[in-house]
């Protein structure tokens, strides 16, 4: 059965020898999760859920990041959660389509937090939710997708996985929390089509009922056989001819926390190969908004279908509308934060280069996806000429990744405002050294 299996594979993380890659790319996927919970959990809903869950707060042994208020662990795990997800700079495992971070991150450190486990632990823990989710997301794809949001459903298996290796349990035990896990799972991408806070509840659910699968387990809570390979199970439920067997291959093959996607722009994922597209022809030709009558873009379906918006009406979905990112990527050169400023959403000459974008299915791309997130970007000029640009991947992919530098450049970014420069520097360090921290209640300092 696939959950055994699994179970047999993350539990044996928890004293496995692990090489100082693997270590250091975990690394890289916590520092990029704190940032995304930082500047997420001033902002909704994080804010909102610190209110409507008061009375669960200021007890407990776990923290909600960065404030460090107190809270049981699958509160923290829950509100950090959604936090992480919140404003669209969360890590991507690119061929599962799924954001792991946010579900298995907060899961592992509320649980380490609350039980007084050292970072060691808690690496294990994240790279085991990593490996495991990772490749259950993989697998179900691309049919997973065509309904479900992967990192509230794939999500709560990570979040499961991570736990029950932070836990110390045992396969068995572990089996256990994967197969509830899998019946925890739910998130609709019905979600993305308005501008509401459905979609990083959905991340925060995933760790907390992940977390929740993984304590219920250790205390003797069985889950049913089949759930991952059944008849009416997981794959049969919410995808197509899932290759289950190649998931089972795969575990000794590589650590898939090595190739993760660490975002470049703060927005929707399928944005970014137009945005790189965009700012590569502006720098290979010099030329400004006044210089361009019209952009074409091409995609894969899915960046179309999700991120095709001519006239968002929210920052939020400006985050998910391609006109508008490749015209923030005219005007301003760089889309992050202070792209998606109140003023600059209604701002008459964002509106007017936003009409000279137009969005269309490349077959190439469509070929390629999920594997590569590519884009072609077709720019003429008012003077008649026509430059195009094709970003075979992402900044950001593991075939083009961030250096460690400019992942720090990435954290300050996103932290700095919330919690201040000393704080977020005393951060950087801290988590660098992860594996030699004894106390996780004093990482966020």
């Amino acid at each position: 059965m696939i959950a055994n299996e699994l179970a047999r594979y993350a539990s044996s993380l928890i004293e496995r020898e692990l090489s100082a890659e693997v270590i250091h790319a975990a690394k890289r996927c916590v520092i990029d999760t704190l940032a995304a919970i930082i500047c997420g959990a001033v902002h909704p809903p994080a804010t909102l859920m610190v209110e409507a869950l008061d009375e669960e707060l200021d007890h407990g042994n776990s923290q909600l990041v960065p404030s460090r208020r107190l809270a049981p662990a699958r509160t923290a795990a829950l509100i950090n959660g959604a936090a992480a997800h919140a404003m669209e700079v969360d890590d991507i495992f690119r061929d599962a389509i799924y954001h792991p971070g946010p579900p298995v991150i907060p899961a592992a450190l509320a649980i380490c937090q609350g039980k007084g486990y050292n970072g060691g632990q808690f690496l294990r823990a994240v790279i085991a939710g990593y490996e495991v989710s990772n490749r259950v997301g993989a697998a179900m794809q691309p049919t997973h997708y065509d309904y479900w949001h992967t990192t509230g459903t794939i999500g709560t298996i990570g979040a499961a996985a991570a736990v029950s290796v932070a836990l110390g349990l045992d396969a068995d035990q572990t089996k256990n929390a994967l197969a509830n896990s899998v019946t925890m799972a739910a998130a609709l991408q019905q979600a993305f089509s308005s501008d509401s806070m459905g979609k990083p509840i959905h991340a925060g659910h995933a760790s907390e009922a992940g977390a929740t699968a993984a304590m219920l387990a250790e205390k003797g809570v069985t889950g049913a056989d089949g759930m991952f390979e059944g008849p009416r199970g997981f794959g049969n439920a919410m995808s197509r001819d899932v290759d289950w067997q190649a998931v089972l291959d795969s575990l000794e093959a590589e650590f898939t926390i090595c190739r993760m996607t660490q975002k470049n722009h703060t927005c929707c994922g399928h944005t970014f190969a137009a945005i790189d597209a965009v700012l590569a022809l502006k720098e290979a030709h010099g030329v400004g908004p006044d210089d361009v009558a019209a952009m074409t873009v091409g995609t894969y379906a899915k960046g179309v279908e999700i991120c095709g918006n001519p006239d968002p009406k929210t920052l939020y979905e400006a985050k998910f509308s391609l006109e508008y990112v490749m015209a923030a990527a005219l005007l301003t050169g760089r889309v992050r934060f202070a792209a998606f400023a109140d003023e600059l959403l209604g701002d008459p000459a964002m509106r007017a280069n936003m009409m000279k974008v137009s969005c269309h299915v490349d077959e190439a791309s469509e070929a390629a996806f999920p594997n590569r997130r590519s884009a072609i970007v077709t720019m003429t000029t008012t003077s008649g000429e026509t430059f195009e640009h094709y970003s075979p991947t992402r900044k950001g992919d593991p075939d083009s990744p961030l250096s460690d530098g400019e992942l720090e450049d990435k954290f300050r970014e996103l932290t700095e405002p919330v919690i201040g420069v000393e704080a977020a520097e005393a951060l950087r360090q801290r988590v660098w050294v992860l594996d030699g921290l004894d106390d996780l209640g004093a990482l966020i300092g």
